[in-house]
């Protein structure tokens, strides 16, 4: 019989570009395709997507994509995945929705497979049947996935956490879960993110109670940032500032296109009259206006950094404006937030953004909630996904404490091909599973060499020496003449580069005394002597450029 081999393609080690393949005989399933975000290492690049080399290499045996929920790091690949794979994609009526927008900014939604689904829907995809069950997270039509195998099921849960009270649709299936966990389980890949975190993760109703204290009897205009994926928390605006008799108003593009999708979907209900166009709220009365926007982690092209640093077109921050920040920074993202909300401050405004102001609750779950999947599902066989690795650890430690042999737990790496039969789970293989840089409109053309390049040129400059030599003898004709971008400003800097100057006459003397007339060997000198020079005087190693024109 063969055996069933799991290879996560991104989501081990980082948070972000989650993408796993299950793989029996010669079908492969695919679930989730997303992006990671640039740290401030990779300069330049505005996204990493996962390597997805061994999918191209065994295409004709993929038999789906199927999608968890909406959110970037599981959906936000796929525009460039897909340019290189014809398959279909199976997801949830509002995730479908959002991955119709993506694909066709890109031009790709016509040529691309979408079959809709919801909780409860199961499918065959080759050898696997493919079962939807409901979650609660921080985006709408969630699912956790139950795979069947020739050898046993698998549950992959995707992004989730146990919300006994949620504001739309029901709890997390949990009786559905104990069901199979019943029927017997053979692997549970569970989402790490908050195991370390005690206790329960808070449900979405606490946010709905201070954006309600916080309404209350406020005279002031109130601007409420959040990311624009989380339609429940967008909801619940709409339903405070409706309560108190304020007009909304949405600012941001992906913002303005979420509320969109989900209105036509039925996920989100405006009473009318409520929603009014941006350009109309400045008639409005302050104490009867809302603002909607994007911006909750800082993004320098987003809405209300547009609006802290006086760049947006309608918007202006008054003193008095009260702004509420409805999200936690993501890890990396701290920076960028705090500078908006000084900016903001210095306006006068007031900011209410401290996570312990009951203003955001994750969408993921904690060691209990953890626990509880554990518990319900009895897997034979245990691999933590979607975390960093101290956060997989941690995890793996859970699933001793409820019971998992040590021996059928895996921690895992990306490109690692985990092998699963009946009785035994190992890990058998590498394969590729590197990151991919998207910079622009390309995607993997820009790699390590050009990163050490541009955090070489952002932490000392560069420095271009324009050389005229003849043809004949390479003697100099003119120059040099030197250019300075990010080393120092040349007008208030000119004994230095007189002295590099000095140095570069030097090092075409030596080339004349050891008989070196090739371009590449004159550059080689200038380059190693001025390097040694400057670096003696100022310390620093800029980038430098050597420039031959041939008279």
């Amino acid at each position: 019989m063969a055996k069933l081999k799991i290879i996560p393609l991104g989501g081990l080690g980082e948070i972000g570009k989650n993408l796993t393949v299950y793989e029996y005989g010669q079908d492969i399933l695919v679930v989730d395709c997303g992006l990671g975000f640039p740290d401030e290492e990779l300069y330049g690049i505005d996204a990493v997507i996962p390597d997805i080399t061994y999918l191209k290499q065994n295409k004709d045996r993929i038999r789906g994509i199927v999608i968890t929920h909406g959110h970037e790091d599981h959906i936000g690949a796929l525009p460039y995945v897909m340019r290189e794979l014809d398959v279909p994609i199976y997801a949830t009526s509002l995730t479908a929705g959002i991955i119709e927008l993506k694909l066709e900014e890109f031009d790709l939604l016509y040529n691309t497979q979408i079959f809709t689904k919801k909780a409860g829907d199961r499918f065959k995809l080759g050898c696997f049947e493919v079962e939807m069950i409901h979650v609660n997270h921080s985006i709408a039509d969630s699912v956790a996935l139950a795979i069947k195998t020739p050898i046993g099921t698998v549950i992959h849960t995707g992004d989730f956490k146990i919300d006994v009270t949620p504001i739309q649709g029901e709890m997390i299936d949990l009786a559905r879960l104990g069901q199979l966990g019943k029927q017997g389980v053979l692997a549970l890949l569970s989402d790490s993110t908050n195991v370390e975190r005690p206790g329960h993760t808070d449900s979405e109703r606490k946010v709905a109670e201070k954006f309600d204290e916080l309404f209350k009897g406020c005279e002031k205009r109130i601007i409420v940032t959040t990311f624009a994926s989380n339609v429940q928390r967008i909801q619940q605006i709409v339903n405070v500032a409706a309560k108190y008799k304020r007009k909304v108003a949405v600012t941001g593009r992906s913002m303005e296109n979420m509320i969109k999708v989900a209105r036509e979907l039925g996920y989100m209900d405006i009473p009318e009259g409520v929603l009014v166009e941006l350009n109309q709220i400045k008639g409005q009365p302050k104490d009867r206006t809302v603002i909607i926007s994007t911006g909750s982690q800082g993004e320098s092209m987003s809405a209300l950094y547009r609006m802290a640093f006086s760049e947006h077109k309608q918007i202006n921050i008054d003193a008095g404006d009260r702004i509420i920040i409805s999200a936690s920074a993501i890890p990396g993202n701290e920076t960028t937030v705090s500078k908006v909300i000084d900016e903001l401050f210095h306006k006068g405004a007031e900011v209410i953004y401290d996570r312990h102001t009951d203003l955001h609750v994750s969408g993921h779950a904690s060691q209990e909630d953890q626990k509880m999947m554990l518990a319900l599902t009895k897997p034979k066989f245990f691999i933590p996904v979607h975390g960093e690795y101290r956060m997989l650890c941690k995890h793996a430690e859970l699933g001793r404490i409820m019971g998992v042999e040590p021996n059928n737990i895996v921690i895992a790496e990306n490109g690692s091909v985990i092998e699963l039969s009946r009785k035994s789970i190992k890990s058998v293989d590498i394969v590729p599973a590197g990151r991919v840089f998207v910079d622009g409109s390309g995607v993997g053309d820009v790699g390590s060499i050009v990163l050490r390049d541009r955090k070489h040129l952002a932490q000392d400059g560069m420095i271009v020496v324009v050389l005229a030599l003849s043809g004949e003898d390479s003697s100099l004709i003119s120059g040099p003449e030197i250019v300075t971008r990010g080393f120092i400003y040349e007008k208030e800097s000119e004994d230095l580069i007189e002295e590099m100057k000095r140095v570069i006459f030097e090092s075409l003397e030596s080339c004349r005394h050891q008989r070196i007339t090739d371009w590449a060997g004159i550059k080689s000198k200038v380059r190693t002597n001025l390097t040694g020079y400057l670096y003696k005087t100022t310390k620093r190693s800029p980038m430098i450029l050597p420039v031959i024109a041939e008279i």
